[in-house]
């Protein structure tokens, strides 16, 4: 009879296998037929033109952090109020309950902060271009 652990092992290495045969059998099967329109880099169905390492706006950034930020902290009210009931059998309901709005109440302040500070906005800011007079010294 197996160990629990070597249940465990023999489960990793039946599902390895798996992939490793099915990834050896595609490379078998497919055609290989390279032309440059394959090779091309695909960028959302359009041309890629110029320099891939361009700077991305900030924003895009802020805005990606922001969402991870809220969305696991959305994702901890889950077994939270999956659970509540149980903590009621020891006397501690209420006590869970406003912790819990605690934390939604700062979530909330957070929210608005991020909101107020505008870094939600998907506006484009108008491009600062500046002219040759102001770069020129002039003499006066």
């Amino acid at each position: 009879m197996l160990t629990e652990f070597a249940v465990i092992l023999l489960f990793f290495i039946v599902g390895f296998l798996f992939v490793a045969v099915g990834l050896l059998a595609a490379a078998i099967i497919r055609p290989n037929k390279p032309n440059p329109i394959k090779l091309s880099t695909y960028e959302c169905g359009e041309e890629p033109i110029g320099s891939p390492w361009i700077k991305f706006n900030v924003r895009f950034y802020v805005v990606a952090l922001v969402f991870l930020l809220f969305d696991v902290e959305i994702v901890f009210l889950l077994p939270w109020a999956v659970i509540i009931d149980t903590f009621k059998t020891f006397s501690l309901g209420w006590f869970v309950f406003f912790e819990m709005l605690i934390f939604v109440i700062i979530l909330v302040f957070g929210y608005a902060y991020v909101w107020a500070k505008g870094d939600l906005d998907w506006e484009r800011p108008t491009p600062v271009v500046p002219k040759l007079e102001y770069l020129v010294y002039k003499k006066k």
